[in-house]
């Protein structure tokens, strides 16, 4: 292929889970805006499905928790258009479930998706953003990546892991010019609370019905009717990977902006009813 062949589209995106979803809807987004299109995802067949065939396309067979699957779709990427300029490290699922009612295999999985996958995938793509010297990496986290919640316990808590990989990449990445952003979606209205995307835990202790039972009951009413637009996020990423300084965390909804507002407020309250107790640990001075 030639390098004009290459060097035609915008930039080059690589998303992990884009054979539904958000990874689905980002995708159609980025080639709507004129890039080329890494569709990563276990389900090859539904990604060609849902977008045909074109030269700003290359579907990939990736599951995430495979290192060498990981490092073939990157080589496949790099073989095809020459560069990757925005890693969307899209692909999880939730779990719903109070903790202790969160069972062992539920937890190794989600982890092995969420987290691990996210550090599998991320170090593929790296080596080819630090030989450019450029790109974004872009890792989907939630509004319980900053606010945890009963009965979505152990899910936020891989959300929270990628929040401080992200910021770890932040810093780490920067001095090299590749940045990278930890987005924070609210609820949007996606599939996320079907059984395709959210696993809900078998055992249930009575004890626990007015905190996670009540999320169970809840995330029924709520699924299909979230607040957030999907076709808006796709696009808000566009507007994130156009800006010339992006930052390290972007909200995304008004419900996100409003857990984030309220868990600031707690925190600076219990922080400031306990400061002495915290500052009496120090050696003296």
């Amino acid at each position: 292929m030639s390098n004009a062949t290459k060097q035609q589209f915008k930039r080059v995106w690589f998303i992990t889970g884009a054979s539904r979803g958000l990874g689905a809807l980002i995708a159609q987004a980025a080639l709507d805006d004129g890039n080329a299109v890494v569709a990563a995802g276990r389900n090859v067949e539904a990604i060609i499905e849902r977008f045909g065939e074109s030269p700003a396309l290359l579907p990939v067979k990736l599951d995430v928790t495979d290192e060498q699957q990981a490092k073939a779709a990157t080589a496949a990427a790099v073989a095809k258009f020459g560069r990757i300029d925005v890693l969307i490290n899209n692909a999880g699922f939730g779990l719903l479930a109070a903790v202790e009612e969160s069972s062992d295999a539920d937890v190794r999985r989600m982890y092995d998706t969420n987290v691990f996958g996210l550090l599998t995938v991320t170090r593929a793509v790296l080596p080819v953003m630090r030989k450019q010297r450029s790109g974004h990496v872009i890792n989907v986290s939630s509004i319980g990546g900053y606010r945890s919640a009963a009965g979505f316990g152990v899910y936020c808590s891989t959300k929270f892991a990628v929040e401080g990989i992200t910021e770890a990449l932040h810093a780490e990445l920067k001095p090299l010019g590749i940045h990278a952003t930890v987005v924070e979606p609210g609820y949007f209205r996606t599939d996320f609370l079907d059984a395709s995307s959210l696993v809900v835990g078998n055992e249930i202790i009575d004890d626990y019905d007015q905190t996670s039972g009540n999320v169970r009951r809840f995330a029924v009413g709520l699924n299909h009717n979230q607040p957030g637009d999907p076709q808006k996020l796709a696009k808000a990423l566009v507007v994130l990977v156009d800006a010339p300084t992006p930052p390290q965390r972007l909200p995304l909804g008004t419900d996100t902006l409003k857990a984030i507002a309220e868990k600031n407020a707690y925190v600076a309250v219990e922080t400031e009813t306990w400061k002495a107790l915290s500052a009496s640990t120090d050696f003296p001075v």
